[in-house]
């Protein structure tokens, strides 16, 4: 006798639903991991802060739009970080529910759901996802461009151009990678008959139109910084181990999709002893132009993102890993056929259910127990609103005045400036890259310099009483971790520069 469990009925009736489900579950996860295990930012998050809080049109990070609407998140829930995370979980939410429209526009509803779950087991978006910034931004951007260009491509929707357009712009106000993203849709369009036909028309040009007049203040200050040129190619010399690093981009591309290809095998019927009757998810016949726009935007990125990096040295797949990975599940299932078995539905269940929880178990775990069993500190342990109310007032106290400016050791530094205040960050070891605030203009208004202490004393490292001279440590202050452990106490250093009166 068949048996077809709860899930699949669901998603033979209730498609949409299922999605709805799946990801405002994990959506939830990931809220509650932060609100409980976070008591500082991950990743960039501070950093991100620190320049959406200038609004600069241009950064040395790249373009500006995903700063601005950090600070803005951040302002709206009271300068609390529950606004950035919600913003991330938001920039899930709807990359995956984009996914989902797109793939319903090409295998039909039911196995639309498959490729969303199939989606969420990638580690670029089962990991966590609250590290909001450029990268995380471009995700549903990119997934609202894909969708909007098959509609002009495969479903000759003439209306989707404008939303086609302002997704485009925007995409280029968050990512560097945007320009290589875009090049990649217009080869594919050349590429394809409908493309070439779609393209001959007068509807690309306003388009264009759109897409400059967003990009323009952006544009403008490239020129103004003089930021515009080629990259420094490597030489003859460093080509050999350019490659290997290239081949470990493509190795980790390769593990970040451990998830989706152990589903794919325990589905498989390699393995299977007796012949199964199991439930069938039907979709209608994909056509060949549908399976090249799948298959391309599934490994033109990956591909062309891994060379470039490869070749210039970078640490990451240009564009980030989400947007590299962003189409293998749609892949995987427009590969498997118009008819997809469901074997072994209840192993099947337990290996998806682990691939989502594996990353929250590792951040929970990580919180509690490294403390315990490790020396290295966790980043999100660090007690950012105790460091920055202790400073923030001690400034205040001293000099009847509120803190403008911090500066000294980059890391506390940012945490500082996270702060209701919202003193600004100086890098005083590369200016260049924080052009807001001048050490000279550090000296005119005054503020707080940070140190991690090394001694009881709160003697500065060499490097920033150079950058400092003059300045009088005060008694270091020592803060608690999240979980303290068996590590010792985080003990800060610092000195305050006092304004000079105008």
């Amino acid at each position: 006798m068949r048996f077809t469990s709860l899930v699949i009925e669901l998603i033979r009736a209730r498609p949409r639903l299922v999605v709805w489900i799946v990801v405002l579950a994990q959506a939830a996860i990931w809220l509650t991991v932060a609100l409980f295990f976070y008591a500082s930012p991950p990743g960039d998050v501070a950093t991100v802060l620190a320049y959406g809080r200038e609004y600069q049109v241009g950064t040395p990070l790249g373009p500006p739009l995903a700063f601005w609407v950090a600070d803005i998140a951040y302002r709206v829930a009271g300068n609390h970080l529950f606004g950035v995370y919600l913003l991330a979980e938001l920039c899930a939410v709807a990359t995956f529910w984009t996914v989902y429209f797109l793939s319903r526009a090409i295998v039909g509803p039911h196995q639309a759901v498959l490729a969303v779950l199939l989606t969420m087991t990638v580690t670029a978006y089962s990991s966590p996802g609250l590290e909001f910034g450029p990268l995380v931004l471009a995700r549903p951007l990119w997934a609202l461009l894909l969708w909007h260009s098959w509609q002009l491509i495969g479903l000759n929707r003439r209306n989707a151009w404008f939303a086609w357009s302002i997704e485009a712009g925007l995409l280029l106000l968050t990512t560097s990678a945007a320009i290589g993203l875009l090049l990649l849709l217009v080869v594919f369009a050349v590429a394809a008959e409908p493309g070439r036909r779609m393209l001959r028309s007068f509807d690309p040009l306003f388009a264009l139109l759109v897409l400059v007049v967003l990009a323009l203040p952006y544009l403008i200050w490239l020129v103004r910084a003089d930021a515009l040129g080629l990259p420094a190619f490597p030489a003859l010399s460093e080509l050999s181990q350019r490659a290997l690093h290239w081949v470990w981009l493509v190795t980790r591309l390769a593990l970040a999709m451990s998830g989706l290809v152990l589903l794919i095998a325990l589905d498989s019927a390699w393995f299977a002893r007796v012949p199964e009757d199991a439930p069938i998810i039907y979709r209608p016949p994909v056509d060949r132009l549908a399976r090249d726009f799948v298959y391309f935007f599934a490994l033109a990125p990956a591909i062309a993102g891994s060379l470039i990096s490869g070749l210039l040295g970078f640490d990451r797949i240009v564009g980030g890993d989400g947007i590299a990975l962003s189409m293998c599940g749609l892949a995987a299932i427009v590969a498997t056929g118009d008819l997809v078995q469901l074997r072994r539905q209840r192993v099947l269940r337990t290996a998806w259910a682990a691939a989502i929880a594996a990353p929250v178990l590792a951040v929970v775990g990580g919180t509690l127990l490294q403390p315990w069993i490790g020396a290295s500190e966790i980043a999100t342990s660090y007690p950012a609103r105790s460091v920055a109310d202790f400073f923030y007032d001690s400034f205040e106290r001293r000099t009847n005045q509120r803190l403008r400016a911090v500066a000294g050791d980059p890391e506390i530094a940012r945490l500082i400036s996270l702060h209701a205040g919202r003193p600004h960050l100086l890098l005083d070891a590369t200016p260049q890259d924080a052009p807001w605030l001048t050490p000279a203009k550090f000296g005119q208004t005054g503020g707080v310099v940070v140190w991690r202490a090394a001694d009881t004393v709160g003697t500065p490292p060499p490097e920033i009483a150079q950058r400092f001279p003059g300045i009088v440590p005060e008694v270091p202050r020592a803060f608690e971790w999240l979980v303290n452990g068996r590590q010792p106490l985080l003990r800060i250093g610092w000195a305050i520069l006092r304004p000079k009166a105008p």
